[in-house]
Formats: structure tokens, sequence, C-alpha cells
């Protein structure tokens, strides 16, 4: 046993294939995408590289684009009603070698290895009542439940974990993970089981056993749950079963969403902690999109982009990019890889809203404790980072007093991450810019 908490003590950095990839990924574009990382964002603090959805369906994106999922799909299983990657999409899986040969590689550059699964068993498995791995001769028909399903992918049903045999099927997935040498597992159709809205947390239960089989199989694994938005009411189970739960529905880069994630952020803001990350989801930055059939640089304008990663930063989400790496821009390239910024993720505490209207936000955290954002051995108790957003489609003035921040009136000097450059000290009683229409700054207040 092991303390979960202690594989995520900060929010994980990483990348994720879906947002330009689809379910569709192929070993050679994860393998190309793996590199860059450690080539180029790895001294960031970037290491996890995780495959999303259908990585088992050798015909993936066969019906791109009238429908996402190969529907009744007869994707690769192992005798044991396991899922293991198509070798046709996965060459180097081939002979019963699953993800090792490709964790193998993504640990040999220094990073970290995620997989996406579904919750469940595939529907496939019980149709043909395939065995489960262990002493008692289940099969898989009588642990699935079939009036427990997904609303947006077909391949599975729940498990009834009232039934005998329940937990050693996920027992025996996370052994063959620990095999691979997975260290990231994201699960989807479990945080939210949206077919359910009079039970959208119905897989309580399926939780608590995934994080038996995690603490089981001998391999440290953070464990994230999608798709949100989250129930609130259930944050104490979410804090002590699993590391990330998404509190938002697919994120895409739309202004909508973007300000939708203001209020997410306020509901959630108390549940932050080590081990414990609300996930805002993924970053759909640079070129995004192409197994979609639309592939495409961000919509998401340049003062969006800095919106989003000040937003995510203070608040303490994940990060995970959903471009495709290799095809990363300069000015992309510098929005992930301001040091001063992603500080934040290791250093930042008790972030906060201040107050939020539809116009504009201001959120504040307190100072870190150590890093590189302490500009000297005078800096005070009283230092800390705040963001003002601009939430209004025209460029606006946005103040906020010290007395709003509980800081004491005296003078103080004032960095700018992003810019990476100080203000004159001067003496303040409130901290005030002109930010741009859908903008942000994001300022380190310290005592001068």
């Amino acid at each position: 046993m092991f303390d979960k908490n202690e594989v995520a003590l900060t929010p994980p950095m990483g990348w994720n294939s879906y947002d330009y990839y689809n379910v569709g990924v192929k070993e050679a574009e994860v393998r190309a995408n793996a590199l860059y990382m450690a080539e180029n964002l790895k001294p960031f603090g970037w290491e996890y590289v995780v495959i999303d959805a259908q990585w088992s369906d050798p015909n993936a994106l066969a019906h791109i684009p009238e429908s996402q999922y190969v529907h009744f799909s007869q994707f690769c299983l192992d005798e044991y009603a396991r899922q293991i990657p198509a070798p046709v999409r996965f060459p180097s899986s081939a002979g019963g070698k699953g993800f090792r040969p490709l964790s193998d590689y993504v640990h040999s550059l220094g990073l970290k290895f995620g997989i996406h699964i579904m919750r469940g068993i595939p529907r496939f498995a019980a149709h043909n009542h395939l065995p489960i791995l262990g002493e008692k001769k289940i099969t898989a028909d009588q642990i699935a439940n079939p009036f427990s399903v997904s609303k947006w992918n077909g391949d599975m049903y729940g498990i009834d974990m009232t039934k005998e045999g329940a937990q050693d099927y996920y027992d025996s997935i996370f052994a063959l993970y620990a095999e691979w040498g997975v260290d990231f597992v994201k699960v989807d159709d479990i945080c939210n089981t949206n077919m359910y809205p009079h039970n959208p947390y119905s897989a309580e239960k399926e939780i608590e056993a995934i994080y038996k089989a995690i603490q089981k199989c001998g391999r440290k694994m953070v464990l994230s749950l999608s798709p949100g938005p989250a129930v609130i009411e259930k944050a104490w189970h979410l804090r002590k079963y699993a590391n990330m739960w998404r509190i938002t529905d697919d994120f895409w880069d739309e202004w909508r969403l973007l300000k939708a994630m203001f209020e997410r952020c306020e509901v959630w803001q108390r549940e932050v902690g080590e081990g414990c990350w609300p996930d805002c989801d993924m970053l759909p930055l640079g070129m995004i999109g192409k197994c979609f059939a639309d592939e495409r640089k961000t919509r998401f304008t340049f003062d969006e982009q800095r919106t989003m990663m000040t937003l995510w930063c203070i608040f303490k989400s994940p990060l995970m990019i959903g471009a495709e790496l290799t095809k990363l821009d300069e000015e992309t390239k510098r929005l992930l890889t301001n040091e001063e910024v992603l500080e934040l993720l290791k250093n930042g505490a008790r972030a906060e809203q201040v107050r939020r209207n539809d116009n504009e936000c201001v959120w504040k955290s307190c100072a870190v404790e150590s890093g590189i954002l302490r500009q000297s051995q005078n800096d005070t108790s009283e230092s800390m980072t705040i963001a003002l957003f601009n939430l209004s489609d025209e460029a606006r003035e946005i103040s906020v007093t010290t007395e709003e921040l509980n800081l004491p009136l005296k003078e103080y000097k004032i960095r700018d991450l992003w810019e990476k450059r100080d203000f004159d000290g001067k003496e303040k009683v409130a901290f005030s810019c002109s930010v741009p229409a859908h903008g942000s700054v994001l300022w380190r207040i310290s005592g001068s």
C-alpha cells in the first residue's frame, strides 16, 4: 500500500493524443511527440505522454466524420477479456508484448507513460463469456452490468461490483498495466456517468475498485477521472480515491467554454491540494483537430491562450497539451515554457477567486515558500500572485485594492510573470492595469 497522493504532489503536466489524433494515434506518432517533449519541454516540468481512447481498435477512425467510434468493433483482447494494443497501429506490441516496448522508450527519454481506458468490461467479452483471470472461474458475462453503459461510446458494460469476481477483473487489468510500465491511467465514463442524469456518480463503486486495483498491482499510477462536470457533492470521495477529476465536459478552443471555466474553478477552489487536482481538461493550443477532419491552429486568440494558461496555473489544474508537439510554433512554445508562470503549479498555495462578474475576474494565490519566484530575502509574508482577467469583449481597466487582497498598506514591488519584468516600487492602495479583451495579466506582488 502507498499514499495515492504521493504520485501527484503537484499537478501532472504532459501531452495527450486526443485533441490532434482523436481516437486514431499510432505508435510512430506517439514516439515523435515523446521525443519532442524530452528535447524541448521536459526541463520545464512536462513529463507525461498519454495515449487516449481506442488504442485496442485496429479500425479506429474508419467512420470519421460520420461517427467517432466504430460501433460493435471487435477490438483486440487477450484470453482474459483485457484490451491490448492493436498491432497494426502499435507494431512493437505484437507477440503479446503489449505497451511495454513503447513505455520503455518513453521511460528511456526520462518521461512517464500513460493510457486511456473506458470504465467497465468489453461488451464483446461479455457476449462471448470470456474468462476472467483468477481462481474463481468467473466469466465476463457474470460481472457485466448491461444496464450501465456509456452515453457516447458503445464498447463497454459497467461492472456490477456486488458480483463475485468483479474486483478480480479490475485487479487483472491493472496488473497488466503494471507489467507494461504504465504511470498514468485516464479512466473515462466514470467521473460523471452522464447517461444517468439523476445519478451522475453511479460509478462510485467502480472508482473504489480501480483505486484498490492500483494499490494491489504494485506500481504507482496517477488516476485521472473523466468526463466532467464532476459532482461537487462527491468531492470528499474524489479526494480519497483519485488524483485528478474533470470539472468540465470536453474543453475546446471556444471563448464561451473558457469563460465558463471561471465559474467551475470558483466552485472547486477549496478542493485543490497535494495529490488532489480538479482538472480543467486539456489545453487546445497549437495545431489540433487533424483526425476530426478539421486540422487547424487553435481558434483562441493569443490573449485568450494566455488567459487560459493563467487560470489553469493559478488554480493549479493539471496541464495536458492537446497539440501535435512536432508542429509547435515558437509563440506557443514560449507560452508553455514560461518557468515563472509554471512555478505556480509547484509553489502557489491557497488560490482563490477575489471577485467575478460578467466583465472581469480577479484571483489571488499565496506567496511561494521557495523557488524561482522569490525575488529577494526581503520578500514578506504578504507576498502573493494576482491575476486580473478581462471577460468582456472590449479592453478595460481592471483594478483590485490592497484591502480586497488583504495586503497591508505599504510599498510593493510588482513582477509581471508573463513579460518577466519588474515595476518600480510605489506606495499602493490598489493595483490597476488596462487589460485587452479576453486577456489577463499575472503579477507577483511582494514587499519592497
